[in-house]
């Protein structure tokens, strides 16, 4: 009996772009840009986004493939993103210039760390239950939570108080409305501004080293003492760029998930109130060491993420020839990790998928590959503290508060930096 030959890779379908002009303007006006290619090029394929040449890659198998394969592959960004960021930046490291710093910032977010910062984060919690309570006006709920993300990774995490606070939050909404821009620096342009905040951002997080080697302030003086895995102490100016990165992936994924968690509830009246007889149950505020199930909660969060991941994607160039999903990757292509398209396939489940149903999350094997944070060594150093201000957030505000949306306002998503609500939001409170 002859062996079965094995199956040779096939080549990579690609859509004909050529400048990929008109690409990028769809890939930014189009929620269903990703999608639309990948029924009509299958699961792994190549177009062009202003002469870039990119791998959009979508669905278990391909990113199993991708993942599995760790050394095959290194980080990547668009050059708006790269200039924003820093050299510097571990986000712009790979290997073990990454690895090591990595292991120093994490530290942050470490479980001792989230226990310091949790009575923090739960006054902040009250504090915006006792605004929306006693608003008289309606209320833009997106700016809220902004606001409140903000201020966990500021105040709670850095220590900055007040005006360097306020400050610091103005430039960085400056800086983060041009990460995915035209990296040129025209003068006015939103990437010139965003340069010009870098610059103030980072004299402001200069600042808060070095008051913090005087007196430590939130959760720096877990940073002292860090060293890379050569043994030597990051500098000051390798530090703050990670403060910059820091704050950014601890707090614009988790604005854009609150504002998408609430977003989804108040449109879907029966699925708040199954979740709410789940809130009403729980201890507020939690104690100590309090871990409640919640798998209601857990459910919602899931769902909320699989439709509207706070990172619609991520990228790796190849180091080498790949094999995604049965299709050869050249050496040295840029591939985007299609999460919000991937999320609505599912092994088996052929429709219901672009609905609102938490349900699913609690039903054994529902064929979804959830990843939204990323996924592999460079999974986004926020997760953890995120995952913890939306449990508080939403069992705090939820048992403290009745929301109810105003009519007439437009619903749908922005998608970047990360998807918000376009009309801010905007709700009354009930009592």
């Amino acid at each position: 009996m002859q062996p079965v030959p094995e199956r040779l890779p096939r080549p990579l379908p690609s859509t004909g772009a050529r400048t990929g002009v008109l690409e990028a303007l769809a890939f930014f006006r189009d929620a269903d840009f990703a999608r639309r290619r990948f029924e009509q090029f299958g699961d792994v394929f190549e177009t062009q986004l202003l002469g870039q040449p990119l791998v959009f890659i979508r669905g278990e198998r391909a990113i199993t493939d991708l993942l599995s394969q760790p050394e095959a592959s290194e980080g990547w960004w668009p050059e708006s993103v790269r200039q924003l960021l820093g050299s510097r930046s571990l986000a712009n490291r790979n290997g073990a210039d990454h690895k090591a710093r990595r292991r120093v910032v994490g530290q942050l977010f470490s479980a001792a760390a989230l226990r310091r910062y949790t009575p923090a984060i739960i006054a902040l919690v009250d504090q915006l239950a006792a605004d929306l309570n006693g608003a008289s006006t309606p209320v833009a709920l997106v700016e809220r939570m902004r606001r409140f993300a903000f201020a966990v990774i500021a105040e709670v995490v850095l220590g900055l108080e007040g005006d360097d606070s306020e400050a610091l939050f103005a430039d960085f909404e400056i800086w983060t409305r041009a990460l995915f821009s035209v990296p040129i620096a025209l003068p006015g342009s939103p990437f010139a501004r965003a340069l010009q905040a870098r610059a103030r951002l980072l004299e402001r997080l200069r600042g808060v080293l070095e008051r913090a080697q005087h007196r430590p302030t939130g959760g720096l003086d877990l940073l002292s003492g860090g060293q890379d895995e050569a043994g030597l102490p990051l500098t000051d100016d390798d530090l703050v760029e990670q403060l910059l990165l820091l704050l950014f992936a601890g707090y614009e994924t988790t604005a854009s998930s609150l504002s998408c968690l609430m977003a989804a509830l108040l449109q879907h009246p029966q699925q708040l109130a199954w979740l709410q007889e789940e809130i009403e149950a729980l201890s507020w505020p939690p104690a100590e060491g309090d871990g409640e199930p919640m798998p209601r909660l857990n459910a919602v969060v899931q769902e909320v993420m699989r439709l509207n991941p706070p990172v619609g994607g991520f990228f790796r160039r190849t180091r080498r020839e790949l094999v995604l999903d049965g299709v050869l990757v050249p050496e040295g292509r840029v591939i985007q990790v299609a999460l919000a398209a991937s999320n609505r396939l599912s092994r088996g489940v052929t429709d219901d998928l672009d609905a609102f149903r938490p349900q699913r999350h609690l039903e054994p094997d529902n064929g979804l590959t959830l990843l939204p944070f990323g996924g592999g060594d460079r999974v986004c150093l926020g997760k953890a503290l995120a995952e913890l201000e939306i449990r508080l957030m939403a069992v705090g505000l939820l048992r403290q508060c009745r929301l109810q949306l105003l009519p007439d306002q437009d619903l749908s998503l922005a998608l970047i930096p990360s998807p918000s609500p376009r009309d801010g939001l905007m709700v009354v409170a009930t009592g």
